[in-house]
């Protein structure tokens, strides 16, 4: 167990963007830091949880402007909703920070103004094909099919007068950093996309000013100019705490910097371990000890999108199955490197068995029998038995297995140790059958002793649960009279006052969910979301012959191998067996799989398609997709059962 009494520990989420409501796979992070923080604090460290809002820049201008308000009442609008959610879900953060807060954009300026007179920012001009959802920049080379590599929208040629920042001049600095400090950037194959992709090919100087759009922090002796959003937002983990760019930075600062984790997105680990500790070697400051690129939590058929209405937002989900359920849904079903999946029949069935079950229906079953049988008096004799002795080894145990996956950020591992712990107790019953030692009144002794380690059993569960399902966890202890304990005291079995009373009557903490009735409710929100988007089935093509059709080539074709294509986001070159003969298809489906997914599938291929060519690659046909309007979910077409490659398709 952790001895740092009153040890400074600063965590961080990413500035959710205040363009619209977050959906359920940004509030994870807000819930996964919520419950990091409540951990730590639970360690005995002193935390300070910072969130807030990213509120700049030309999307949230367009959006203000197509509202009919201006940009800083949309925000106002915006900021005030992830506020709003986040509360909901209980997230226990010490500043909300806000990147239109005066503090911030006054020390943004100086911030700006600095780094110009050092000589690590100098004027020039942007040119290039620039693509507003993204914000980004692009060479003609870097697009994919003449799209965005990024979100395959629409690019435009842009030209603009912009204040750069010089990256190389810092680069062998951060490799240094990265290549000695292996914990730094967490999980390992992000270190090992930062390296081979960007730093190691060599860092190009970043655009960190814009004058195409006014929605920004002015550079203070440049006003046409106002400071690109990376730059403005990164720096909130400073100035959030206090730091000043004369010399004159908080206490609070001083204390909490550098940051011990900073809990992000993997789509943005990009900025925040080259940027950013880029950004802060140029002001003399010392880099976070460490970045946490987390996987994306998605629906059943690929990445949530707003702009379909293929969401699952917090509150919706709060409606239907309590707060603490969704938090338990988001940590528990997220793995610490990969993807995690969400869908409707998972959290119906995660909720019957896991929270009704396995820990609802135990707390119940503990203290009914403990009023029935004495009147609700838990009472320890003393005596132990083998079986005994395995449950308390258990429950003991427990809490060092917990500490040591939050340690590690392995907070799904550190909430299926503690439901292992209620999982035992359930079997703890099951092997004493306290109804059969209820019949028998010699046999009173060892049935208050087995209801006195079932109670703190379940309490040394309880109290662990609180950084995770703090509401319920508290229920829990209320229920039992159990006070809460120090995490140092729970590895030692018998921390329960033998002779307290639990509660006379058992709160159900989990109703079982009939899957009948919700899915009612289920399809009442969806179509809300829908209607609300305006989404509508996309219209049909108009009717052909059936000799058009035989027109088409269609052929099943098994995957041999998969690789990336270099230099674009968006490709994936195939080798296909079909048949006898070999076939190379390139495919732009890389958001949605990764090469080794896609080996040993079996695939519809349009065989008779007219080669093209593609990033110096020609490709021999076309595998089938069947995707929403806005490609937000995407899947390929794929076989039922095994079938011989080259049949074809009719």
């Amino acid at each position: 167990m952790c001895n740092c009494s009153r040890k400074p520990y600063y965590i961080t989420t990413a500035i959710a963007y205040a363009s619209g409501k977050p959906h359920i796979g940004n509030t994870y992070e807000a819930v996964l830091a919520d419950a990091i923080a409540r951990y730590k604090r639970y360690q005995g460290y002193d935390v300070f949880l910072q969130t807030g809002t990213d509120e700049h820049g030309q999307k949230i201008e367009n959006k203000a402007k197509d509202a009919g308000v201006t940009p800083k009442e949309y925000v106002d609008r915006a900021a005030a909703e992830i506020r709003r959610i986040w509360d909901l879900m209980g997230t226990s953060y010490d500043k909300f920070i806000r990147t239109t807060d005066a503090e911030h954009e006054a020390q943004v300026q100086k911030i700006f103004r600095k780094l110009y007179d050092q000589g690590d920012i100098y004027k020039g001009y942007y040119e290039g094909l620039y693509c507003v959802p993204c914000e980004s920049f692009f060479t003609p080379s870097q697009l994919v099919d003449g799209k965005c590599p990024d979100c395959g929208g629409e690019v435009k040629p842009a030209k603009e007068e912009a204040y750069f920042f010089k990256m190389s001049k810092y680069a062998p600095r951060l490799i240094e950093y990265i290549n000695t400090h292996p914990e730094f950037i967490q999980p390992a194959s992000r270190k090992n996309e930062m390296m081979n992709n960007f730093l190691l090919p060599g860092l190009q100087d970043l655009c960190v000013s814009r004058t195409t759009f006014k929605w920004g922090i002015p550079v203070d002796f440049d006003p046409k100019h106002v400071v690109y959003v990376w730059l403005d937002a990164l720096v909130n983990y400073i100035t959030g705490i206090g730091y000043d760019c004369d010399g004159s930075s908080s206490e609070q600062f001083r204390k909490f910097w550098p940051a011990d984790l900073h809990l992000i997105g993997k789509d943005i680990i990009r900025f925040h371990t080259i940027y950013w500790p880029i950004f802060l070697m140029a002001l003399d400051l010392p880099l976070p000890k460490q970045v946490f690129g987390h996987p994306w939590l998605l629906q059943a058929g690929g990445k949530m999108s707003k702009s379909k209405g293929n969401v699952l937002y917090a509150d919706d989900l709060a409606g239907l199955f309590g707060v603490d359920a969704v938090r338990f849904f988001v940590l528990h079903e997220m793995p610490f490197e990969n993807d995690g999946v969400i869908t409707w029949d998972l959290m119906i069935e995660r909720f019957n068995s896991d929270l009704a079950n396995t820990l609802g229906n135990l707390v119940n079953r503990t203290v009914s029998m403990s009023n029935k049988y004495f009147g609700g008096i838990v009472t320890s004799t003393g005596s132990s038995e083998p079986v005994d002795e395995d449950l308390k080894a258990v429950a003991a145990g427990t809490a060092g297995k917990v500490t040591a996956c939050m340690d590690a950020l392995r907070v799904a591992d550190a909430l299926t140790e503690i439901f292992a712990l209620f999982r035992r107790c359930n079997k703890y019953i099951d092997e004493t059958m306290p109804w059969a030692l209820a019949k028998d009144p010699g046999k009173a002794d060892r049935l208050s002793e087995v209801l006195y380690n079932l109670v703190e059993g379940i309490s040394i569960g309880a109290n662990l649960l609180k950084p995770f399902l703090p509401e319920t966890a508290e229920k829990v202890l209320k229920q039992l009279n159990a006070p809460e304990r120090e995490l140092d005291s729970l590895d030692v079995f018998g921390g329960y006052a033998s002779g307290s009373k639990v509660t006379e009557k058992p709160e159900i903490l989990f109703a079982r969910i009939d899957p009948a009735v919700i899915s009612v409710q289920i399809e009442a929100l969806e179509e809300a979301q829908r209607a609300t988007s305006g989404q509508k089935a996309e219209p049909g093509k108009p009717e052909i012959e059936y000799a058009d059709f035989e027109k088409l080539d269609l052929r099943l074709a098994k995957v041999t191998a998969c690789e990336e294509v270099k230099r674009s986001k968006k490709l994936l070159k195939l080798t296909l067996e079909v048949g006898s003969e070999t076939r190379t298809v390139v495919s732009g489906i890389k958001n949605w799989y990764k090469p080794e997914d896609l080996l040993g599938k079996t695939v519809v291929l349009v065989a008779n398609l007219k080669p093209i060519t593609l990033c110096g690659i020609e490709s021999h046909g076309m595998i089938l997709c069947a995707s929403d309007d806005a490609d937000s979910c995407l899947s390929a077409i794929t076989t039922m059962s095994d079938m011989e490659s080259g049949l074809k398709v009719r």
